[in-house]
């Protein structure tokens, strides 16, 4: 019999600059982001500490990246619990479902190359397809696409997936074309389906003329550092390996480990927590969109691709904030291997859990706010989903971690000015040059007078202009700072090669 953490070990590691994406444009935190996520760091530790000892996890590793940074990584408990070998940054855990993003990477690849198109019918490369009778007369070919997005019409298949990981392409050919089972018609909608992402695996064998786990290795996670991340199990480090357990009748039962095998799509890798820091540096360094010369195992474009919400999955109306209280409903997508959310607050965060007999792991990140955590640990299905979520929430609403800024592109910037000109003079002359042909057709000019009469007047003279703040490319808002207060001037330009003002409004504003 074991209790939990009886002999174990924590390490707390808050390195900044120990971990930087060699691949990417990363840049230093800024201090002050620095200062106020460390501010929350013990929180953050005092619950992952409180979830391993309430739900008997036996090791738990877990990370926080910042800017393209692992700033924080904490291991608790043990990765091998009849050796007492304690957890650490290195252990090599297996991630289960979070294997599926790499795969999916790996298919844009090769989609990028000309490899694939993601249309295609999954049939001209896995031919046992042809022999599957589709659930109607009516029903959609199944595409490479609908694999990745999980919309092939396949049912939901945990727990059931979870043992298929071993199984060799033989075996799986016998599987589909002895016939598969539909939920729902392909292309109707999300479920998740591990069949759908084992098959996605030999569309990029086939695809790449060699085995998806050598392509994955050599293509992403080669270019990426991950040194020490693997498909099968046998080949970890000696005494690094994180051994999976079920708590059952109050001890420690260990799991079978399951091999590599042609179904490893679904969920096979093993990572560390400084090597999966890597991957997720590099899907926040996927934002902004920008001219930078590529330096990624893929381009930025297509990692953002993959971030994107491709199919609804679900809505959670009493969702709330990391307080538990305030309400915060949000909308969940599936893209291509990743899990996509978006909540009343405009906050995105994109991830993925992992579950397995013996493991469970979660990673979520916020492209817009530049910040990432994950968990592995070695318990059955072990329970960090939840409150990994709510730690990512935790920094992001009380770290004050704002969305980075869009860059001000320079027609914004040169109308920025033009605009501030123009809603105090109405020169006719300046109207001429930079308004759109619809503008004094919505309102005349003289309207248009008297409505900035009517909004600045308030504020009195105009003492200065604030900086725009932009939205995109040929959209912002910026202050005009008054003797009595403040009036935010937004407006919006035309997509013609010069770009035209199309549209202003004038609001209060707080001085």
């Amino acid at each position: 019999m074991h209790r939990p953490f009886r002999h174990t070990l924590s390490i707390l590691v808050f390195a900044v600059g120990t971990f930087a994406m060699t691949q990417g444009h990363a840049q230093s935190p800024a201090p002050g982001r620095v200062d106020r996520v460390a501010a929350l760091l013990p929180e953050l530790d005092r619950m992952y500490a409180d979830l391993a000892s309430s739900e008997h996890l036996p090791g738990l590793v877990y990370g926080v990246i910042l800017d393209g940074k692992l700033v924080h990584v904490r291991a608790l408990g043990l990765a091998d619990v009849g050796r007492k070998i304690p957890a650490s940054s290195s252990t090599e855990f297996r991630i289960a479902s979070m294997t599926k993003s790499f795969v999916a990477m790996a298919a844009l690849k090769l989609r990028d190359a000309g490899k694939l198109r993601l249309d295609d019918p999954v049939a001209d490369y896995l031919p046992e397809l042809r022999a599957v009778t589709l659930p109607t007369t009516d029903s959609p070919a199944i595409t490479i696409r609908q694999l990745m997005t999980m919309t092939t019409g396949l049912p939901e298949d945990n727990p059931w997936g979870d043992r298929q990981m071993a199984v060799d392409n033989a075996r799986l050919e016998q599987i589909v074309g002895a016939g598969l089972s539909f939920s729902t018609t392909p292309g109707q909608g999300f479920e998740y389906s591990n069949l759908g992402y084992i098959m996605l695996g030999k569309v990029v064998s086939k695809a790449s003329g060699m085995r998806f786990q050598e392509y994955v290795t050599r293509e992403i996670l080669q270019p990426l550092g991950m040194t020490n991340t693997r498909w099968e199990y046998t080949q970890a480090a000696p005494g690094k390996l994180a051994l999976g357990y079920q708590w059952d009748r109050k001890q420690w039962v260990p799991e079978p480990i399951l091999a590599d095998g042609d179904g490893a799509a679904m969920g096979g890798l093993i990572t560390t927590a400084d090597d999966f820091a890597r991957y997720v540096a590099f899907h926040l360094d996927a934002w902004p969109a920008r001219n930078d010369p590529e330096r990624g195992p893929l381009r930025r474009a297509s990692v953002r691709e993959m971030q994107q919400p491709h199919v609804f999955a679900g809505l959670s109306a009493k969702s709330t904030l990391a307080d538990g209280k305030t309400l915060n409903p949000s909308v969940s997508f599936y893209g291509y291997g990743l899990t996509t959310r978006r909540d009343s607050r405009d906050v995105v965060i994109t991830g993925h859990s992992g579950g397995l007999p013996g493991f469970g792991s979660q990673y979520y990140f916020a492209p817009d706010h530049k910040v990432g955590i994950f968990a592995f640990t070695n318990l059955r299905y072990g329970p960090v989903y939840r409150p990994t979520g709510k730690a990512l929430a935790t920094l992001i609403e009380r770290a004050d971690l704002g969305s980075q800024p869009v860059a001000v592109s320079p027609i914004l910037s040169t109308r920025h000015t033009q605009v501030a000109q123009l809603v105090q003079s109405w020169d006719e002359g300046l109207g001429r040059a930079i308004a759109a042909e619809n503008l004094f057709l919505d309102r005349s000019r003289e309207d248009w007078i008297g409505y900035a009469r009517e909004k600045l007047g308030p504020i009195g003279k105009v003492t200065s202009v604030g900086p725009i703040k932009a939205d995109n490319s040929l959209r912002g808002t910026f202050a005009l700072i008054g003797e009595r207060g403040v009036v935010n001037v937004y407006f919006t330009l035309t997509p013609e090669r010069d770009p035209k003002v199309q549209e202003i409004s004038l609001t209060p504003g707080k001085q």
